[in-house]
């Protein structure tokens, strides 16, 4: 909970904020306001209500935006793992620490297309890439968007992370036709350094403005279970709340603790405090696809059930998210049978590109 906000507080303050919002004549008064303003003590007051509000009001706010019932599947490839120049305390591709994670070399154009095959057969409509580098380089570029086409031809959705991007090289990837670009916030400004330190906040999020002025769907959360502070976990999910326009997929990842990483020892989370941050992340982002995504194995089944519950609508289906174990994908599909949830269906009009005309 937030110390410093008591539960009267936090219904004051909340009370408060909708009132000036009811007041605004541009406020729908059937649906939650999609805000780009949200100030930091109702951010606290979402995190401090008590369980059952917080939970009643991210399902109101998820049934006017989605069908509670339906879940989007996604898959993530590495398609170049390891030897990663950043320092980033949670992550086992890191080249500063010894995981005993053997680096890979960039994968095969055809390799990568097969992968995105068997995935479509599996029930994703999206298809992620990873590439652990600080930024692409020309050549490297050029081979990944071979890969979004190739992938884009089969009718399924695209998503790549490859790190820091200019401004031209969104351009490059949105001419080919990718429909997401990840890039994590990873934790708050407040703590980002205490987390990494070969790149800063603001490298974040020069990047994510890049992508977004050149046109492509952002898809940006964060980690928990860092050893950050719950207002930290508002502070970060404040700062994506408040982009120009909000990101259209908000991963949540559970830290996976790894041996031989700063974070490998790090005290579990309570998962409770996982499941608040997606009711909060839902309220605060009505149309966003809030995604599950790392330390799902570490999840059981009714944890993964109150964080649907809570609003989360999205999830990575496969053997692994880049490097890090996920569920049995026959164990989700007889989770989604229990609960009655079907898999979101998209069609996606095949793009074929035309070698030809450069």
């Amino acid at each position: 909970m937030v110390s410093k906000v008591s539960v009267e507080q936090a219904h004051s303050i909340l009370q408060s904020s909708q009132q000036e919002s009811e007041a605004n004549p541009l406020c729908s008064l059937e649906l939650p306001v999609v805000r780009h303003d949200w100030n930091r003590a109702e951010v606290e007051a979402l995190f401090a209500l008590p369980f059952n509000d917080l939970m009643y009001r991210a399902q109101q706010t998820h049934r006017l935006f989605f069908d509670p019932n339906r879940i989007q599947l996604s898959t993530l490839l590495s398609i170049k793992t390891g030897a990663c120049p950043e320092d980033c305390k949670y992550c086992p591709q890191s080249g500063h620490y010894n995981t005993g994670l053997e680096k890979e070399k960039l994968m095969a154009v055809e390799t990568v297309l097969e992968r995105a095959k068997q995935a479509k057969a599996n029930g994703a409509t999206r298809f992620c890439m990873g590439a652990a580098w600080r930024s692409p380089t020309d050549k490297d570029l050029s081979h990944v968007i071979q890969m979004i086409r190739s992938i884009k031809a089969l009718g399924m959705e695209t998503c790549v992370t490859l790190g820091m991007l200019s401004p031209e090289q969104s351009r490059e990837l949105a001419a080919a036709g990718l429909d997401y670009y990840n890039h994590n916030l990873d934790t708050s400004p407040e703590y980002y350094g205490d987390i990494i330190t070969t790149r800063t906040f603001s490298d974040r999020m020069d990047t994510l403005a890049n992508v977004q002025e050149a046109g492509i769907n952002v898809c940006c959360g964060g980690i928990l279970g860092m050893g950050e502070s719950v207002r930290d976990r508002a502070s970060m999910l404040r700062v994506l709340a408040n982009l120009p326009e909000h990101p259209g997929s908000v991963p949540i990842n559970l830290l996976v603790r790894v041996k031989g990483t700063p974070l490998g020892e790090t005290e579990e989370l309570d998962p409770l405090e996982f499941i608040r941050t997606i009711a909060v992340a839902r309220i605060l982002m009505p149309r966003a696809h809030v995604r599950l995504s790392a330390g799902r194995r570490q999840m059981d089944e009714l944890h993964h059930t109150l964080c649907f519950m809570a609003g989360a609508n999205s999830l990575f289906l496969g053997e692994k998210l880049l490097v890090t174990p996920l569920p049995d994908s026959d164990e989700d599909m007889a989770l989604f049978d229990k609960l009655g949830m079907k898999r979101e269906e998209k069609e996606v009009e095949p793009l074929y590109y035309d070698a030809a005309a450069g």
